[in-house]
């Protein structure tokens, strides 16, 4: 059963090994574990639903509690520290378009503001409701959850929107095809929810992020339905896909999403290579995506992270004998590993291999093999379960990432690590931030950071401040050297308020005048990738001419 306040499933957890608790304990103290809120007294603080009795809306305390939240951070401490947030009215669980249509028109008619729901994977605030005098209606897509159709000679599927990504690959490979797209939220996010994100998989090198995936479908809108026909390629004016694509619910709800599938690859291999030093290895790797080799994944830590993954492997002796190795050929303290996938027919990967290993011998790589990367790979799920057991042991995690070009890679990443180094530390606490490179592009590099701090006495109130500065300083560091707010996890709630440093007034006005036009009753999804009282949010774009 999934967990109610962590990740995953409840029958799955990650152990840290003794040396993995030391480490911790050295690099930030002892933690404090807290006394996590009862489910039962948070349904009791519930209050009554304001929407009427209608056959498609159930306005039971528990549903609405568990379409009120994602997985962000402060998502995260609500849940642990009982701190309720306001919950939707009533949630509907549509079987189909029509349905959705239904209940967007009775919404429309009557005011009540509406939040997509699918896999509640959310990392960036896309679910919270606000604080409203209108009825929140929350539209829960997961029945939505089959392949519809597959062209194979065009190798095109169409999915209802709330397909997880399990479901979509099982669907896809009992045809012998795949979709290729594998976010580290892959059991519970969906394909609907990957597009109106804007989500990225960790094999993005060889499928494509999922812009280059999705080929066309179906969004209802409050105004009507708007349809986006699949073609290879056009020319027809702005691409409408666009307007989908990182909408998160502001325009509509994407009921169908229609995605290029490839055939399942005959070999896929997963391997480990460490490189002496950071620079050495970033100019390793961007050397080898500008190559354009066909390789399915790159995946580079820095030595913070390399240390702090061997560290968590467990299995000392080994490590301990693969790291006096590593040090016979030159790979010792601030070494970086990279993860390297390669998903082809047999030839082609071999081929791939071979000139992957050939170049980055020039920058002193050491090829481990693929041991390591098997066991990657099975695990690869896995990872956001370690914040579940964290927190147990009084710790609190976060990620930020962003994507930058090449020149500004190693300064951004160094000061994102320093920018919460110098926030937890004006609260008198250490944080142990590390990074990887996980999406690699000729032009630039995606930074994904994670940070591991204690829990703060006081509840959810201090933890909560913390958390809210280190976030805006992170942040600030990001726009301060040319990042993107988001790479892989959309704007949400949580980013909203750094857009506009990226988009500019008048990209802001005009994201503001498709809400208008979509929603010009303002009921989807509000405060979300636009904060709702910026002044962009009430002026209209200027006339031309």
């Amino acid at each position: 059963m999934r967990r109610w306040n962590g990740w995953g499933d409840d029958a799955t957890s990650m152990n840290l090994t003794a040396g993995a608790r030391a480490m911790l304990a050295e690099r930030l103290g002892p933690g404090l574990p807290g006394q996590d809120a009862q489910r039962e007294d948070l349904l009791a603080r519930i209050p009554p639903s304001r929407l009427p009795e209608h056959p498609l809306i159930s306005r039971e305390p528990s549903e609405r509690f568990a379409m009120a939240l994602g997985e962000s951070f402060a998502d995260w401490i609500r849940k642990r520290f009982g701190a309720l947030p306001p919950v939707p009215d009533g949630v509907a669980t549509p079987e189909s378009g029509e349905q959705v249509r239904e209940l967007l028109d009775l919404a429309q008619a009557n005011r009540w503001m509406v939040i997509p729901f699918a896999g509640g994977t959310s990392v960036a605030g896309h679910l919270d409701c606000p604080v409203s005098e209108q009825p929140i209606l929350s539209i829960n897509l997961t029945r939505m959850n089959r392949l519809l159709h597959l062209d194979p000679t065009s190798q095109l599927a169409t999915f209802g929107a709330g397909t997880p990504g399990p479901l979509v690959e099982a669907q896809l490979r009992a045809q012998g095809y795949t979709l290729g797209h594998f976010p580290q939220s892959f059991e519970y996010s969906t394909v609907g929810g990957w597009v109106v994100t804007r989500s990225s998989g960790q094999q993005s090198l060889r499928y494509g992020r999922i812009e280059a995936l999705f080929a066309g479908g179906r969004m209802e809108t409050p105004v009507g339905p708007l349809t986006m026909p699949t073609f290879p390629a056009a020319s027809a004016g702005p691409d409408l896909r666009e307007l989908v694509l990182g909408s998160e619910g502001r325009f509509g709800i994407l009921t169908e999403a229609t995605v290029r599938v490839t055939p399942l690859p005959e070999h896929e291999s997963f391997h480990a290579i460490f490189l002496p030093d950071w620079d050495r290895a970033e100019a390793g790797v961007r050397a080898l995506v500008q190559r354009k080799l066909p390789l399915s994944m790159l995946r580079l830590s820095n030595g913070i992270e390399t240390e702090t993954n061997l560290t968590l492997a467990g299995h000392e002796r080994l490590v301990g004998a693969m790291e006096k190795y590593l040090s016979w050929r030159g790979c010792r303290a601030g070494k970086c590993m990279l993860m390297l996938g390669v998903s082809a027919d047999k030839r082609t990967a071999r081929h791939a291999l071979r000139e992957a290993r050939r170049l980055l011998a020039q920058y002193g790589a050491v090829y481990i093999g693929t041991a390591m990367g098997s066991k990657w790979a099975a695990n690869r799920f896995r990872g956001p379960y370690l914040r579940n057991t964290l927190w147990e042991l009084g710790y609190a995690a976060d990620t930020i990432e962003t994507a930058v070009d090449w020149p500004q890679v190693k300064p951004l990443m160094l000061a994102m690590e320093q920018a919460a180094r110098d926030v937890f530390d004006g609260f008198g606490q250490r944080v142990h931030a590390f990074t990887h490179l996980s999406h690699l592009y000729p032009q630039g590099s995606s930074i994904y950071s994670q940070y591991v701090w204690p829990i703060a006495p006081g509840g959810f109130a201090p933890n909560f401040e913390r958390w809210q500065a280190f976030k805006a300083a992170v942040a600030g560091a990001i726009a301060a050297h040319g990042g993107t707010v988001s790479h892989q996890h959309g704007v949400g709630r949580d980013h909203a308020a750094h857009l506009v440093d990226e988009k500019g007034p008048l990209g802001m006005a005009t994201l503001a005048e498709l809400c208008r036009h979509f929603d010009p009753q303002r009921i989807m999804n509000p405060g979300k990738l636009l904060q709702d009282g910026g002044p962009w949010a009430t002026t209209a774009l200027p006339s031309i001419g």
